[in-house]
């Protein structure tokens, strides 16, 4: 999951063939456009010019030699643009195996999990069943300032509240024990032992306790389970029948299935530490070191934060649905396209963080997105509405051995092969 912030995130960036990889221990503003609230709403018309022709054999040429060099051993690329849908896929779902994964091979799609969180929240807002100006302790008590965090505090990441996955504690359990069955209130106790971080909605820090929240008013509010929640709200609906958000006691992945992999503890992907020494570098580029399997890690420690499992095919749908319009009404639509906002309010054109949604910029195009980072996959899931480019990259080892977030360096790559895009002012590289 991505357990965005350490974890993936929102990366802006203007697109050209020589910008480097984001680092996934910090949102990287590579080279950011400041057009945040140049947006286009959807059924803009695709304008040709934006767009460069796709070449299948060159795409997939990309994401063999990306993949090989990341060491990677599976991936997905699929785009969808006004000129038809493109499939690259690469390498195996599992070591030792030649099974080559496509676009309905299930994998945890970690973080990109929050949309639909967010998006049962803002629903349940439509409906008039919850304001986003309420307060959290009006649903859920015993919050360290619950009087004064919003609902939409939580949402775009402003609560202040300590991440959970931070504390040594979830990392040590995962490798000891990864089939461990967490819940809400061990989760949300582990980040009320902490003191907020800062006063509610004076900053933007990406915790994953905000969305275990979330989902509790979510279920408090709707009557029932989250997981029931998405299935009939969301995954029913729009024939997701690849998607699922899991029971807390199941920890297996439903067939077919990648296996996911990552050097190191699992405090790797959440807090990014211990960094890799040049003795691990050497042994797995030499193949004499593999990375450790983590597919069957119970995710209940991400919950409403991180635990669906999907398909490349499923996120497409859903991602352009969300963005689209298709699963909120026209006003609460343009409260969620509108929500991103700079993460540094000093930093107009850095990088932008709404409700469950993140916008980025290549050149003047503007897609909104999430990614995904946990134990074993990166992804990365997004949709842009005036081009109408949809874009869904897996792979099925976290970061590289440079600790960089494999789906992202992919997905850049990508991008670059999209959009035709004109050089940047110098004043607008970081």
């Amino acid at each position: 999951m991505t357990l965005q912030r350490v974890l993936g995130t929102a990366f802006l960036v203007a697109g050209c063939s020589t910008v480097s990889t984001p680092s996934p221990r910090a949102a990287s503003t590579l080279n950011s456009w400041p057009v945040a609230s140049a947006i286009a709403r959807p059924g803009a018309a695709a304008p040709s010019s934006a767009l460069k022709p796709i070449n299948q054999d060159a795409l997939q040429t990309l994401v063999d030699e990306t993949a090989k060099e990341s060491l990677v051993p599976g991936a997905v690329v699929l785009l969808r643009t006004p000129q038809g849908e493109f499939v690259a896929t690469y390498g195996t779902t599992q070591l030792g195996a030649a099974i080559r994964p496509g676009v309905d091979t299930h994998f945890r799609i970690a973080s990109n999990t929050k949309t639909m969180t967010a998006a049962v929240i803002m629903q349940l807002a439509q409906e008039g069943s919850l304001a986003l100006g309420d307060p959290v302790s009006k649903y859920v008590p015993d919050v360290p300032n619950g009087d004064t965090i919003a609902i939409a505090e939580l949402l775009e990441m402003r609560s202040g509240l300590y991440n959970y996955l931070n504390a040594p504690v979830i990392s040590a359990t995962v490798d000891r024990d990864p089939a461990k069955v967490w819940d809400s209130d061990e989760l949300l106790a582990i980040a009320f032992a902490r003191p907020p971080n800062f006063p509610p909605g004076t900053a933007f820090e990406y915790s994953n306790t905000n969305y275990v929240l979330l989902g509790l008013i979510a279920e408090t509010v709707g009557g029932q389970p989250l997981a029931l929640a998405m299935q009939r709200r969301f995954f029913e609906p729009m024939g997701m029948r690849h998607t699922a958000f899991p029971a807390s006691t199941v920890n297996t992945i439903p067939e077919p299935y990648s296996h996911g992999y990552l050097y190191g503890s699992s405090s790797v992907a959440f807090v990014g530490t211990p960094p890799y020494t040049a003795e691990v570098k050497a042994a797995a580029q030499a193949g004499t070191l593999l990375p450790n399997d983590y597919t069957n890690v119970n995710h209940s420690f991400a919950g409403a934060a991180g635990a669906v499992t999907s398909t490349a095919s499923d996120c497409a749908t859903w991602i352009q649905a969300l963005v689209a319009g298709r699963v909120l009404d026209a006003e609460y639509q343009r409260r969620w396209l509108d929500s991103p906002r700079p993460e540094d309010p000093s930093k107009p054109e850095g990088q932008h963080y709404g409700y469950g949604i993140a916008e980025l910029h290549w050149g003047p195009n503007t897609m909104m997105f999430h990614g995904g980072e946990t134990v074993g996959f990166n992804s990365f899931i997004g949709y842009d509405p005036t081009n109408r480019v949809t874009l869904v990259v897996w792979t099925n080892l976290t970061v590289t051995l440079d600790e960089k977030l494999t789906a992202n360096a992919l997905t850049l790559k990508v991008l670059d092969q999209i959009y035709v895009v004109s050089p940047l002012p110098p004043s607008s590289s970081r």
